[in-house]
């Protein structure tokens, strides 16, 4: 279904965004060498209920994966890219980690993602994830009314084709509002000019991910965790964007 929200309402989803970038921020600035996928969790979950929020995963069950999803934030690392169920598993130094984190806050869902090594800092992964990350910009100065679709997934796709990096189209953007998944999708390489014409009011989540050689994925054995098929490092970053008339508003904006 896709969802168009008043101004009134997109106003209405802005502390959900808030919320959400909060939390990606802490925990990056909380995460240390030695950590427990798990504590992360944990510390997500407490914030969650400290606010009040409600998480869109933890019962999550799509047809993509495996029973409900039974934590609040995906732990992605290294080779992981998407969905990283998390897991007993101590962060390493250097390890390239992602956070996925989605909520409903008084009814308005925001969804983001950010990726960044823990300890040591790797030149070749910080590439990897400023490539990501103008992807991601790229896609929303393309998130104007009147624009289409497939502007913002070739705006993305260039940018990630041209460095170099693998990826594909099965997982990509997609609308949010009042759930965390609803159409339209939006691929991370498409035909500028294609898809649906993009309005104001309508509010997508934009999430270029990419792995460093390869375009093919496989799954872990815990039916959710995504990873690069040749064991390559990957990155993923996100924001959810409002299209308003005067231009793109970046709901999940860190400071």
């Amino acid at each position: 279904m896709i969802e168009i929200l008043s101004p009134r309402e997109i106003e209405q989803m802005k502390p959900a965004g808030e919320f959400v970038a909060h939390v990606l921020s802490t925990l990056q600035q909380e995460v240390r060498v030695g950590d427990n996928l798990l504590d992360i969790d944990a510390r997500a979950h407490e914030m969650i209920r400290e606010r009040g929020a409600e998480s869109c995963y933890i019962d999550y069950a799509p047809s993509f994966g495996r029973g409900p999803f039974g934590h609040v934030i995906c732990t992605s690392v290294n080779d992981a890219v998407l969905h990283g169920k998390p897991r007993s598993y101590k962060l390493k130094d250097g390890d390239l980690l992602s956070l996925d984190f989605a909520v409903s806050v008084d009814g308005w869902v925001c969804d983001s993602a950010v990726s960044f090594n823990v300890g040591t800092e790797n030149p070749d992964d910080l590439r990897m994830i400023e490539t990501a990350t103008k992807a991601l910009n790229a896609g929303i100065a393309q998130a104007q009314a009147g624009n289409r679709v497939g502007d913002i997934s070739h705006a993305i796709g260039q940018i990630m084709r041209g460095a170099g990096y693998g990826f594909n189209t099965d997982f990509g953007g997609h609308g949010v509002g009042s759930t965390m998944h609803g159409d339209p999708h939006v691929p991370n390489d498409g035909a500028a000019g294609r898809g649906m014409k993009l309005k104001p009011g309508l509010v997508i989540a934009i999430e270029p991910w990419l792995m460093v050689s390869t375009d093919d994925l496989v799954i872990d054995d815990d039916g959710w965790t995504l990873r690069a098929a040749d064991g390559s490092r990957t990155a993923h970053v996100e924001h959810t964007v409002a299209i308003t008339k005067d231009g793109p508003i970046v709901m999940t904006a860190r400071g």
